[in-house]
């Protein structure tokens, strides 16, 4: 059976997704800048969670992932704290100016994460040589990757990630992400002999606030201040269920 995991942004979420049969998620904060490192209490809370395994994103700020020496002892920082609070691994990601992976940064990391399970997220996807890029990250020894096959959804990306599965010949985890649903999942999977694939598997949900206050914005101005994005139990169970 495959492994389902879960990118989730609150206890909420980290329920949903155990209720729907996932076995594991990535815990991040901000998802709608593609999410960066939750709180040290949202961890700890998120760890209460039973039956889930917890990884943590580790990423300062959005944007790029070029970071100078204060978000790198940042980042070592709050990997030491997740593994104080529980988390059983953390998920990171640096690259360089000219779009490699920045190995002596991440190396840094993953001797910080002393033990814990390490998977590079999809800075991967926005390095300029995925298979050089892959084997910088057996060498370091990272568990996994996530990617999108440097496409604009893991669907789309399906053919290099097929290649990357067969590079990688075991020695490291290739986990599809972006864009997966319970309508794809299992063709990507199939298409490209992972073993592993991410979600979000989001719905939309109102806010119980009965007086609103309309026309003021936290943020965006665009935004909706009223509703918020949360894991759908149903749909995780969707894509176990399609996946299983």
């Amino acid at each position: 059976m495959a492994i389902l995991e879960i990118c989730a942004g609150s206890v909420e979420s980290a329920v949903a997704a155990r209720d729907g049969g996932a076995q594991r998620i990535e815990l991040c904060a901000a998802l709608e800048i593609g999410g960066v490192t939750p709180s040290a209490g949202l961890i700890a809370e998120a760890r209460k969670v039973e039956g889930l395994t917890l990884n943590v994103i580790i990423r300062p700020r959005g944007g790029d992932f070029l970071y100078d020496d204060y978000e790198a002892a940042c980042m070592e920082q709050d990997i030491r704290t997740c593994k104080q609070l529980g988390a059983d691994g953390v998920v990171i990601g640096a690259l360089t100016a000219e779009g490699d992976i920045d190995t002596a940064l991440c190396k840094r990391l993953i001797a910080a994460a002393d033990g814990m399970s390490v998977t590079f997220h999809r800075a991967f996807d926005m390095c300029r040589d995925p298979h050089k890029a892959l084997e910088e990250l057996i060498a370091m020894g990272c568990n996994r990757v996530l990617t999108s096959g440097q496409a604009a959804t893991a669907l789309a990306g399906v053919p290099l990630l097929k290649e990357l599965v067969e590079q990688a010949d075991g020695r490291i985890i290739i986990m599809p992400g972006c864009g997966v649903n319970s309508d794809n999942a299992a063709t990507i999977l199939k298409a490209t002999g992972a073993k592993e694939i991410h979600a979000s598997a989001r719905k939309s949900v109102g806010s119980g606030m009965k007086f609103r206050h309309s026309g003021v914005s936290m943020g965006n101005p665009n935004s909706d201040e009223y509703a918020r994005k949360e894991t759908c139990t149903e749909e995780v169970r969707r894509i176990v269920g399609s996946i299983g």
